[in-house]
C-alpha cells in the first residue's frame, strides 16, 4: 500500500473538525485524521507493506522548466535556492512535523526523493513491486499507474477514504474512454487546471479521448496530423500542428518517473510501534491518545 500522503492530509486537515487540538492549543485535526484514515485502510485491507510517500520536491524545477506555468499559482514565495514554498495554510503546516514524529515513533516508512513529487516515488515504487499494490490518492493523474496485469490499482480518495473508489483499467475505460496507460497524454492534451496545465486550445475531454482511441499515444497522434494522407479531421489536425511541441513536452511534465534511485527503503509494515515509548510521549504532548490506539490495534490485528 503506498500512500499519497500529502493527499490525504490535507483531507485530513479539510474534514476533520479544528477543534481538535493539543493541550498548548495546536491544532491536530490533520494528525488524528491522517493517523485513522491509516487506521481503516490497514483494518480493511491487511498490506504487509506500507509507505507514506513524500513530497520532498511538490513542484520539481525539472518540471517547471518544461511548462514554467506548473503549479505555478500554489507558490506562495519563491525560494532561489530550494524547492519553492507552497501555499499551506499555517494551521496545517505546524502539523507536518507532528505527522513525521508519530509515523517514525509507529516504525512506518516515510520516503521521498529530493528533486521529485510524491507522484513519482508511487511510480517507482509500484514498478516491478512483485506483489499487488494499492496506491491511496485523491490525485487522478495517478491513474496512470494503473495495470490490471500487474495488480497495481488506485484507491481513490476524492469524496473520502470512507466512500473510497476502486479504480482498475475498466474503470479508467468507463469513466475517459482509454487506458490507464494513456492517462498522462490526456491529460496532456485537455490540460489541468489544478496543476497549471493549460492544454492544447481547442481540445477537450471528450476530442482527447477519441483522438487517443484512434491514435494510442501523443507521437501517433501528432504523426497523424504531420501526415496529409492520414484520416484525422481538419479542425483536429489544426489544433495539434499549431500546438507544436506543447503536447508532448506537457506529457512529459505530467507522466510520473518511474525508475528514481530510492536505495532500498524498508516497507514491512510493523505489527507494533518501534519506539513504544515516544509514542506514549507524542501522544499525551499532542493529545493523540485515541487515534494512536486505533492504529495500535489496527497494527495488532494483522498479527
Amino acid at each position: 500500500m503506498l500512500l499519497d500522503t500529502a493527499s490525504m492530509y490535507f483531507r485530513a486537515f479539510y474534514g476533520v473538525p479544528d477543534s481538535f487540538k493539543a493541550p498548548d492549543g495546536t491544532p491536530v485535526n490533520a494528525v488524528r485524521g491522517l493517523l485513522d484514515f491509516i487506521s481503516r485502510l490497514v483494518t480493511d485491507y491487511r498490506p504487509t507493506h506500507l509507505a507514506c510517500c513524500w513530497d520532498n520536491d511538490w513542484r520539481p524545477q525539472w518540471r517547471v522548466d518544461l511548462i514554467p506555468s506548473y503549479k505555478a499559482h500554489r507558490v506562495e514565495y519563491v525560494v532561489t535556492d530550494g524547492p519553492d514554498v507552497e501555499e499551506v495554510p499555517d494551521a496545517l503546516e505546524i502539523q507536518v512535523p507532528v505527522i513525521r514524529d508519530v509515523l517514525a515513533a509507529f516504525g512506518i516508512a516515510v520516503v521521498g526523493a529530493d528533486g521529485y513529487e510524491a507522484d513519482d516515488v508511487i511510480g517507482t515504487l509500484s514498478k516491478d513491486a512483485g506483489m499487488p499494490v494499492d496506491v491511496v490518492t485523491g490525485d487522478r493523474d495517478l491513474f496512470q499507474l494503473v495495470d490490471d496485469d500487474h495488480e497495481v490499482r488506485i484507491l481513490y480518495i476524492a469524496r473520502g477514504v470512507g466512500r473510497h473508489e476502486r479504480v482498475t483499467n475498466s474503470v479508467v475505460q468507463e469513466k475517459y474512454g482509454i487506458d490507464g496507460r494513456q492517462y498522462a497524454d490526456f491529460a496532456a492534451l485537455r490540460g489541468d487546471a489544478s496543476d497549471g496545465l493549460p492544454g492544447v486550445n481547442g481540445i477537450g475531454e471528450k476530442t482527447a479521448a477519441t483522438l487517443l482511441q484512434r491514435f494510442g499515444d501523443l507521437p501517433g497522434l501528432r504523426a497523424a496530423a504531420a501526415d496529409p494522407d492520414s484520416n484525422i479531421a481538419p479542425s483536429p489536425r489544426r489544433k495539434i500542428i499549431d500546438a507544436g511541441d506543447y503536447p508532448e513536452v506537457a506529457a512529459h511534465v505530467t507522466r510520473v518517473a518511474r525508475d528514481i534511485d530510492l536505495g532500498k527503503p524498508e516497507l514491512l509494515l510493523p505489527l507494533s510501534p518501534v519506539d513504544p515509548e515516544a509514542l506514549v510521549a507524542l501522544s499525551e504532548k499532542w493529545n493523540l491518545e485515541s487515534p494512536i490506539a486505533r492504529l495500535v490495534e489496527s497494527l495488532t490485528n494483522l498479527r
